[in-house]
């Protein structure tokens, strides 16, 4: 990418839209193309092609997504499919109208099957039943990962995908319903230690494994990749490394100094057993990551204190 190339990413405002932006802009770039979503509705067909139609990016990002955690994404089911197909469909195909040079698309670790043998390798991609609970979710991305496979296959268009493992970091969700597991814990045991309560309890048994990445880490990912990475099909990003629920619930506990104890309600389900990312690919390109997961989840607390305890 060229620095004085125009650079739209779509949900700039999110953990991995305004991770990628600091990257960016820490490695020269500045022009930005950006819109919130109260000015683009990128549901909107005829939104998305006037927006296109007069800005012409030169490269896209496209990390803007209806996203949460277990609660949210079996409670708004047919939200989480229409709308993540709808921004997708709109941001691919005008991009590939309007002459994009090259587009990143951003999915998710849940599209591969549910109970895929581990570490998750890009090729057992629709080798299985998926996840039920996250189900329309992981379509819709598994549906940008074609439609931008065919684009490429059909009109040349230089179009990539990669999946991101579970991430945290600066800008995360912590609403108390629909954020996912890491911030989640942050919020519960920080008001658990605010308000002295005795317990904190985490849904399910502890033991899914589950792997973690520093947005920032996936933003220096993306930046290597936009510029190393040009083939069809998926790159894994993650750091190859898991830990159980039990185990990340303790250093979040560690971390915020939380006296407490903590209880597993069994009643509740604990979702995919593991789902740990084989990075091989991303590796064998060149790339790996640099924040380990005390350090992050620290830096992620910290950005929770300055952002959602301050009055």
């Amino acid at each position: 990418m060229e620095k004085e190339a125009k650079i739209y990413i779509a949900g700039h405002r999110g953990m991995v839209g305004s991770a990628i932006y600091r990257k960016l802009e820490k490695e020269g770039f500045s022009n930005f193309i950006t819109r919130t979503s109260d000015t683009l509705d990128l549901r909107s067909q005829q939104q998305a092609a006037d927006f296109f139609e007069q800005e012409k990016p030169d490269y896209v990002f496209l990390a803007a997504a209806k996203v949460g955690g277990i609660v949210a994404n079996n409670t708004y089911r047919a939200e989480f499919l229409y709308d993540n197909l709808q921004i997708q469909n709109n941001v691919i195909h005008q991009s590939y109208l309007n002459g994009v040079r090259k587009l990143m698309f951003l999915g998710s670790s849940c599209i591969y099957p549910k109970l895929a043998p581990q570490p998750l390798k890009e090729e057992y991609l629709l080798t299985g039943i998926l996840e039920p609970t996250n189900e329309p979710y992981a379509i819709a991305k598994i549906a940008g990962i074609k439609m931008c496979d065919a684009y490429r296959a059909q009109y040349g268009c230089n179009f990539i995908s990669v999946m991101p493992t579970n991430l945290y970091g600066y800008n995360d969700n912590y609403h108390p319903q629909n954020s996912h597991v890491l911030p989640a814990l942050i919020r519960r045991f920080h008001e658990a230690k605010e308000q002295n309560l005795p317990e904190v309890t985490i849904w399910g048994t502890g033991s899914p494994k589950r792997e973690f990445l520093f947005a920032d880490d996936l933003a220096e990912a993306c930046y290597f990749l936009m510029q190393n990475y040009d083939e069809e099909g998926l790159v894994n990003i993650g750091t190859g490394e898991d830990i159980s629920i039990k185990d990340l619930a303790l250093l979040v506990k560690k971390i915020i100094d939380y006296p407490g104890e903590i209880n597993f309600d069994t009643t509740k389900p604990d979702g995919t057993p593991r789902k740990l990312m084989d990075v091989t690919k991303l590796h064998s390109k060149g790339w790996k990551h640099t924040i380990k997961l005390e350090e992050g989840i620290k830096l992620a607390y910290n950005d929770f204190l300055d952002k959602y305890t301050k009055t």
